[in-house]
């Protein structure tokens, strides 16, 4: 468990420069040290999945064709055309 301490948090705030209050010390330390916290429990998951075998799990899967409606999706659309979205022209073919 990482522990922050009041010289390394006056430390952190001369090099950026940013000016701390006696009264903010106690919330910054604690507010440092449940981050780092939490930064300790996502390298202890990363470390137990091994990424080699996660990679590209269902690349060779096969590809599903699903029927939907369009209509509903279309219906939200600020434009659209038959079955197609309408947006605005951003790349100039000259």
């Amino acid at each position: 468990m990482a522990k922050v301490t009041r010289e390394e948090i006056l430390k952190i705030a001369e090099m950026t420069r940013v000016s701390i209050e006696e009264h903010e010390m106690d919330s910054i330390i604690a507010q440092f040290n449940s981050v780092l916290n939490y930064a300790e429990c996502v390298v202890e998951i990363a470390q137990q999945v091994d990424m080699a075998t996660q990679k590209n799990i269902n690349c060779m899967r096969n590809d599903q064709v699903i029927p939907t409606d369009s209509k509903e999706i279309l219906a939200q659309a600020p434009q659209s055309e038959d079955n197609y979205f309408v947006v605005p022209k951003f790349i100039d073919n000259k």
